[in-house]
């Protein structure tokens, strides 16, 4: 066949072996020269151009474009030549809208959801709505804090107890009390510091009442339940949002799931500008002076934005998971119906080495009941290898397409740490997302945690009392009437109530939460739980030690440092 000359590219002569150092530095730089410039080479050069003094990367931020306009302009760099300039000059709405439906529905490429960078306000949702929202890893948010802020006055939610009047009543009673409870210790307990804690002659009166206050709220948030209003705010890729939002759909609770539909909406709705004010205002004062000018700005700056109209509007309940939850809750009250809750030896348990096998099918179980992971595992073993395959079958059987595998199965790492600790602070060890973490749900089975301060005030019967009415209370509301009596009843549960949860994670990890969670300004029921992970770690291998900057716990600390 002959060869087309006009495709013939010929290639440069080979450079000078011999070149001296300036030379060769010079051949080893990026060209600035752009193939749309149009400019010659350059006499001097022989022939060839010369590449400028500057470098030709250009870097620069992107302002004021929606979220999936700025994920089509970024995914255009794998599928076009064009810039990111020239992207967002040509792109619209509509144009992102018809690539997005093409590629990531039709071809699921999903990872273009990556690109799309959403923040959500999320307000008035109960502490028990929050954690489940929070629970996805790949979250980067910040939740309304107990240790700054008085929840004396947030209010609770209360859920849909259908006819069960007797239940509402019950509930509200309960709630009312605590937050009673909650106002009054939260003032003794900040009468107490000050008195035992004098005031440094450099600390402003202001700081010093604040910072002790702080500290008596770390003490008395135990007393608040799972239903107290709390706020958060989160900044997600929409890929993230739309597992979010499904999972939330798929909820065993009906708060949870209104607050998916709730995002959903949020994400596929219009958004909030904060200069809409503003914007509003010159609109006029254009209008005034030219209204053909003001009609064409209101237009262009009070248009409405939608942040993830295209993303996030397929998100619905996952099958898969609400089906695999139902099978996987019935195949662990049947293995462990007869198994009694083994007292807890440690707050924190490192596991031993295991077979994949067995750490997967311990573990997809490990959710659904309230046992210890050694517990579930030595059932999982005894039970034989059919069974423990069929466990495992068990979590796969009803996937979908695009569905990720369930958390579970995220397995093999070398630290899992079986963590028995109260509610409130497994909401502090929550935010570590670099690990793995399966929770159990939140029950009363494994009793409270109090703190000494409590005793040292003269607040310990007044404490166990109002523990003891609130778990009364939850038994009572569970056994109600209602569709989900269960599931209502755990809103009523303080945060001083202890939960299970397993973390998995590599050495770093386990240095860094040991570290940071070990300091003095923390609070004590973290301390605990990060020092006894570090304890662990030290026994099993001991050479590792060294490598820990942990705190002391035991040594007195200072209430005024923060």
């Amino acid at each position: 066949m002959p060869h087309a000359a006009s495709n013939v590219i010929k290639m440069p002569d080979p450079s000078n072996r011999n070149s001296s150092g300036a030379e060769a530095a010079d051949a080893g730089h990026r060209s600035t020269q752009r193939a749309s410039t149009g400019e010659g080479p350059s006499p001097a050069s022989g022939g060839l151009p010369v590449a400028p003094a500057e470098p030709s990367t250009e870097v620069f931020a992107v302002f004021g474009v929606e979220p999936e306009i700025q994920a089509y302009a970024m995914a255009k760099y794998s599928r076009s030549a064009l810039s990111m300039k020239e992207s967002l000059r040509e792109i619209s709405s509509q144009k992102a809208e018809k690539f997005l439906n093409t590629f990531y529905f039709q071809y699921g490429h999903r990872s273009i959801a990556d690109l799309a960078h959403i923040a959500l306000a999320v307000e008035r949702l109960s502490i028990l709505a929050a954690i489940e929202v929070a629970d996805e890893q790949r979250w980067d948010g910040q939740e309304r804090s107990t240790r700054y802020q008085d929840f004396k006055k947030s209010g609770y939610y209360t859920p849909d107890f259908g006819p069960d009047d007797g239940s509402r009543k019950l509930y509200r009673e309960t709630l009312d009390f605590l937050f009673a409870e909650y106002e009054a210790l939260s003032a003794h307990m900040t009468q107490y510091l000050i008195n035992i804690t004098p005031k440094p002659a450099d600390m402003k009166q202001e700081t010093y009442e604040r910072t002790l206050k702080a500290r008596a709220f770390d003490i008395t948030r135990y007393l608040l339940p799972l239903a107290t209003n709390t706020s958060l705010g989160e900044i997600v890729n929409a890929r993230t949002l739309e597992n979010q939002v499904a999972h939330l759909l798929s909820h065993t609770h009906k708060e949870v799931r209104a607050l998916g539909e709730s995002l959903k909406k949020a994400a596929t709705g219009a958004a909030y500008n904060v200069n809409s004010d503003s914007l509003r205002e010159l609109v006029e004062e254009i209008r005034a002076v030219n209204p053909a000018l003001g009609a064409r700005a209101e237009q262009e700056l009070l248009r409405e934005v939608r942040v993830a109209p295209t993303l996030v509007k397929y998100a619905d309940p996952n099958p898969y998971e609400m089906e695999t939850r139902r099978e996987l809750r019935q195949a662990a009250q049947e293995l462990m119906e007869h198994e009694q809750l083994a007292p807890s030896k440690a707050i924190v348990d490192l596991l031993d080495e295991e077979p994949l096998e067995v750490e997967i099918a311990t573990t997809l179980l490990y959710e659904h009941c309230h046992h210890s992971y050694r517990q579930i595992r030595q059932a999982v073993q005894v039970a034989g290898e059919r069974r423990r395959r069929e466990i495992i079958d068990l979590g796969l059987r009803h996937r979908g397409r695009y569905d990720e595998m369930l958390r579970a199965f995220r397995a093999g790492q070398q630290f899992r740490f079986d963590i028995l600790m109260d509610t409130g602070g497994f909401r502090d060890m929550h935010r570590h997302r670099r690990c793995i973490q399966v929770m159990q749900a939140s029950t009363t089975r494994h009793g409270y945690e109090m703190l000494l301060d409590l005793e040292d005030a003269g607040a310990r019967g007044r404490f166990d009392a109002a523990m003891r009415r609130a778990q009364s209370a939850v038994e009572k509301l569970a056994q109600g009437g209602s569709a989900e009596a269960e599931e209502n009843s755990q809103y009523a549960i303080p945060l001083a109530f202890k939960k299970r949860a397993l973390f998995k994670m590599d050495f770093a990890e386990a240095v860094y939460i040991s570290e940071l969670r070990t300091t003095p300004a923390g609070h004590v029921s973290y301390r605990n739980v990060a020092y006894a992970m570090y304890e662990a770690v030290a026994r099993k291998y001991p050479a590792l030690a060294k490598y820990f900057r942990v705190h002391d716990v035991t040594a007195p600390v200072d209430l005024l440092q923060r």
